[in-house]
Parts: C-alpha cells; structure tokens; sequence
C-alpha cells in the first residue's frame, strides 16, 4: 500500500464514510493512517479519552483539520477516569485551527479559563453547552468577543449562566442566527431583550424555562416596560419555539408576533399569557407558515391581568384557517387534568383548520372533545397523511374505522387511547392502506392485533401511566 500514489490513496479513503472502516484502514499503513488523520473533520470524544498533555497534543494534531467536535461525558463516573479539562481545551485550540463547530456535554470540570482559550478559535461558529455548571457569563462573553463568526449558540442546563453583557455583545456584533437557551435559571424572557435591535439576522430562536423554576423567577418590570416601547426587526425569524414562558400581554415575547414575517414554524409549549390577538397577529404576518403546534397550560394562577382571557379560543383556530394557506403540520395538546368542559378549541375549528389548510400532519394529544364524528368528518382532509391520536378517549372502533376513507393518510399514530381495540383495526388487515401504524400504550390493542394492519408496524404495552 505504501508503493501506491497519495492521490490513489487519497480517493481511496475518500469513499469510505463509516469511521470504524476508516479506523481500520489507517491501521494498514503509514500513508493511510496520515492521509485519514488529515481528511479527518468530525471526532467525538469522551469517558476513556486520555487527557494528558502529550496524549492530547498527539491527537489533535494528527486530526489537525478537524472543522466538528463533540466532548461528551454523558454517564460519566470518577472510576472512568479524567475529564478533559480546560488544559484540554487550549492544546485543541492550539492545534485544530479550523475548528468551527464545538459541542460540549457534561463537561463538569471546565471552567470560563477554557471557553477564553477557546477564544482563539477565530473560524468558530457554534457553539453548544449542555450542562457545564462550571461556566458563567464571563466565559460566553470572552469567547463570543473572540469568535467573531459565532452564529448559533446553544445553552442547554447552564444553571451559572446569567444574561449580562454577554447577550447584548452578542446583539453588537449582529451575526447571531441562531439562539437557544434551555432550563438555565438565571436567564428569564425578558432578559432577551438585550438582543437589543439586533434581531434582524435571527432566524431560530429557543427559550425554554425549566417548570421547576418558572414560579420562582424574578421578573424585571422595568426591563419589560422598556421591551414594550422598543421595535424589534425579527423579520428573518423561521423558527420560534417557547416553552413554560410567561408572556405579559403587549410586552416582552409577545412583541415578536406581529414581527415574524418569515416564520415558518411556531412551537408554544405550556406558554401562559398567549391571548387569540397574539395568534391572530403572528399568521396575518406570517403567511409563509408551515408548522403549528400548541399545547394549552392549565394553570392559571400566574398573576396576569385578569383584563385579557388567558386562554386561547377558536377565535384563534378561525385566524390560522384563514390566513395559513401553507400550514401542513398541527399539533394541538392540552395539559394533563384537562376536561372536555375546559377544552378551549371546538371540534369544528380544528376540523376547519385541516380541511381548508393543506394539512400533512395532525397531531391531536388530551383533546378529549374530539370523537369519532371528528374522525369522519376527517375523510374530506384531502391532503391528511399522518395522523397521531394521543389520549383522544372518545374516539372508538367505530371512529377508526373511517381511517379506510381517508384518501391519503399513510401513518397512523395511537398512543394511549382507551376507546379503541383490536375490532377497530380488522378492516385494514390485508387492504395496504397503511404505510405504518404505531400503537403504544393503548390497553384494549393486543400485538396480535396490529398484526397485518400495515406495510410497517410498531407495538409497545407499558400501563403503568394508568396506575
């Protein structure tokens, strides 16, 4: 192998792609095992990985073209040995130049002494933390003053972080497409606003507060009061997802609805203080938009103004058949201990918003209104494929059965539902209606059953959600 040509080998390792082939090819000869250290762009290290300077030095350099990197330490325990550490962290700095995409996970012992070494990584454009306790503000700050390119940012269980200079250098430097910011304590809605007017170039951002901590959260009214009077240019927003938010009516979040031009996918999740006007403002805007998915919070014992109805109504549904011509994904869910007497959409209004939308996917969780009238009145929904029922209790065999007419659908989703047997999935045995039909956890379908019912079939029986 040594006699053939680089460029031989060259193409040689090229079209190989599974790294444990690679792994075993590079064994074979000096030149292989050069040639695939250079040609080398993602690594993912972690629990075993030897964490002594020589030993590191010696990797990264021969993987000195590495552009993707994950550190994970997911399971890690003290009998597996070191972490890398922020010593770690300046060796790959030093010798990966081309470094542009860094994860780290259950990095524990890494503090912002290694996010500055990494500041030196000039070509870095993302960056994830997922839980790495021991980094606070200073360290996002003085990397994001050294990446210059940093695009996305994701800061997922990062309890230390807090919003301070960090998210308005970030709203300087105007490059930021993407944000997501997960269950870390220290940062609320309204810390966003330090994004200042440099929302421009955002195209998806995450914010999700830890249910845990949402009651406990102090909130800076006058950081909001100022929010209120400030525009904030989101028109290349495509992706908005809010989960366990407190949204003050007019204020803070609620801004960005009406500001959205390009959404694509809106994705609110347990968000307390969404009023119909915002929805209605959000798709007269957005007009572009393809995905939709709403699950409603029970709670209302957040202290919002009891002057605007907390919760959404068909009013909303009316405005999303309206204006979305475009939308071909719904998902509409309402929180455990919900009851058909509190159901804020009507069985009519979704079937509206499916049967006038282009709707591929209907993802219908705790709805217990609808029933097996709504799964007839589902055989007009001409451009329905897949269709997941999620604790929908009313409907039965009977409603099933009307799956046969539905002239595209080739997913069937039931999870949960307590209405249904192995009689409501006779008729599509031997028809090759169903591409694939997944059954979990609904106690009257036995694996007997779903067999035959379709091309491809998923079965799985755990009760326990019952006890």
């Amino acid at each position: 192998m040594d006699s053939l040509p680089d460029q031989l080998l060259w193409d040689i390792l090229v079209r190989i792609n599974k790294p444990v082939d690679r792994n075993s090819l590079s064994l074979t000869c000096k030149s292989l095992h050069r040639m695939e250290g250079e040609q080398r762009e993602f690594l993912r290290v972690g629990c075993g990985l030897d964490t002594e300077n020589e030993a590191l030095t010696s990797l990264f350099k021969r993987f000195s073209n590495l552009k993707k990197v994950d550190i994970v330490y997911s399971g890690w325990m003290s009998k597996l040995g070191k972490q890398l550490d922020d010593c770690g962290l300046n060796i790959l700095s030093k010798h990966c130049p081309s470094l542009t995409d860094l994860t780290l996970t259950s990095c524990t012992v890494i503090t912002d002494m290694g996010l500055s070494h990494l500041a030196a990584c000039s070509n870095l454009t993302v960056l994830k933390l997922v839980f790495t306790p021991r980094i606070t503000s200073c360290g996002i700050l003085s990397l994001a003053m050294g990446c210059k390119n940093l695009t996305t940012l994701h800061l997922i269980s990062c309890v230390n972080v807090s919003s301070v200079e960090w998210l308005e250098y970030l709203g300087k430097a105007n490059t930021l497409e993407d944000l997501l910011i997960k269950n870390c304590r220290a940062i609320g809605e309204g810390d966003l606003m330090k994004l200042g007017p440099r929302w421009q170039k955002l195209k998806r951002l995450q914010f999700e507060v830890d249910t845990n901590y949402r009651y406990m959260k102090v909130r800076d009214r006058l950081t909001v009061d100022r929010w209120q009077r400030q525009w904030i240019p989101c028109d290349n927003m495509e992706e908005l997802s809010l989960v366990n938010c407190i949204i003050s009516p007019g204020r803070g979040l609620a801004c960005l609805f009406s500001e959205c031009k390009a959404l694509l996918k809106l994705h609110l999740d347990m968000c307390i203080g969404v009023r119909d006007c915002d929805i209605v403002s959000l798709v007269q805007t957005s007009s572009n938009l393809r995905s939709i998915y709403l699950r409603i919070p029970l709670d209302h014992s957040l202290p919002l103004s009891m002057n605007h109805p907390l919760r959404l109504t068909d009013e909303s549904l009316k405005a999303i058949a309206r204006w979305c011509s475009k939308l071909e994904s719904v998902t509409i869910s309402f929180s455990d201990g919900e009851f058909p007497a509190f159901s804020s959409f009507t069985p009519s209004e979704i079937l509206n918003v499916v049967q006038t939308c282009p709707v591929r996917v209907l993802s219908l969780d705790h709805v217990y209104s609808f029933n097996d009238l709504g799964m007839e009145a589902l055989c007009s929904a001409h451009f329905l494929e897949t269709l997941e029922l999620v604790r929908c209790q009313e409907v039965t065999d009977g409603g099933l059965q009307h799956v046969c007419h539905f002239p595209r659908l080739s997913v069937l989703k039931l999870s949960k539902c307590l209405g249904v047997t192995d009689d409501g999935l006779k008729p599509f045995i031997g028809l090759d209606k169903l591409a694939l039909l997944s059954v979990e956890d609904c106690p009257q379908i036995s694996s007997r059953g779903v067999q035959g019912a379709a091309r491809s079939v998923s079965y799985r029986q755990d009760l326990t959600w019952m006890c």
